[in-house]
């Protein structure tokens, strides 16, 4: 299930993980250290700049069974949302 921009846009994410700057596995490790932080069935959003990224975030949410809720980029930085399903 892929979220519109929009739909993305309008998620206000209590927990964001911001990756910028850092590379890969950085972006990962981070989401995968705060994920704990997120009650079940709420959205983490992660802020990262390294493309990699793209693939390995919706990669590791269906490792772990979470639902990756989409991607955009804007302003340089790539924004990831996924909800946290157990």
């Amino acid at each position: 299930m892929s979220a519109t921009i929009e739909e993305l846009k309008s998620i206000a994410s209590p927990v964001v993980v911001d990756a910028r700057g850092v590379s890969c596995p950085g972006p990962i490790l981070a989401a995968k250290k705060q994920i704990g932080a997120v009650v079940v069935g709420n959205v983490m959003e992660v802020l990262a700049t390294d493309s990699g990224t793209l693939k390995d975030i919706p990669a590791w949410c269906r490792k772990m069974g979470h639902d990756f809720l989409g991607s955009f980029e804007e302003a340089g930085s790539i924004h990831l949302f996924l909800r946290k399903a157990k």
